[in-house]
């Protein structure tokens, strides 16, 4: 999928820069520069969509290109929105709190055209289970180091997939980008050709 080299991932996630690259199409990379931190009232989808579209807008400020996505993820358990953990007690907290119960995974995404000032964002959602946990595995993987950068402190592409029991909805979703939706919103904006 050709692009021009008219996109740019307003994202310095490599996952999300593998997840893209997996499809075909053509990016440049760089890491918006936004606060993310839950405004009063706000939902999970309105948290991960606002900061979706605050990057993106951040990114189109200061580098040349036409369109641009940005993403944010984050797992709701039990009614808590969790980003990335502070340290490792919140890691082993939030990896307790998820211990043998299903959780959501949402991710934001917002495709935006500097062009036309228009922009498509939508959020994604994705139902997780996981098995219930020991204490040995909860150290274990924190010991990786792997919690924390990852919302919920887990990467199910990595060293926690062997803590999900199941998934409902789309893997790339839980990875960090719901390629799929991003993909049909490149097309639909006019980024991508057929």
């Amino acid at each position: 999928m050709a692009s021009g080299g008219r996109i740019v991932l307003a994202s310095a996630s490599p996952r999300r820069v593998e997840l893209l690259a997996s499809a075909g199409v053509e990016f440049a990379v760089h890491a918006g520069d936004v606060t993310e931190e839950v405004l009063p009232g706000e939902t999970p989808e309105g948290h991960v969509v606002r900061l979706a579209r605050e990057k993106a807008l951040n990114v189109a400020a200061r580098v040349a290109g036409r369109f641009f996505i940005g993403a944010d993820t984050v797992v709701v358990c039990g009614g808590e929105i969790m980003g990335k953990p502070k340290d490792g007690a919140d890691a082993e907290r939030m990896l307790w709190k998820l211990s043998g119960v299903a959780h959501a995974v949402i991710t934001g995404f917002a495709v935006y055209d500097r062009e036309r000032d228009d922009a498509i964002s939508s959020a994604v959602t994705t139902r997780v289970i996981f098995k219930s946990l020991r204490d040995e595995e909860i150290h274990a993987y924190i010991a990786t180091g792997c919690p924390f950068d990852k919302a919920g402190a887990y990467a199910i592409q990595g060293g926690a997939a062997h803590m999900v029991q199941r998934i409902d909805g789309s893997y790339t979703n839980v990875v960090g980008l719901p390629l799929c939706e991003v993909i049909e919103a490149l097309r639909t904006i006019g980024a991508l050709g057929e």
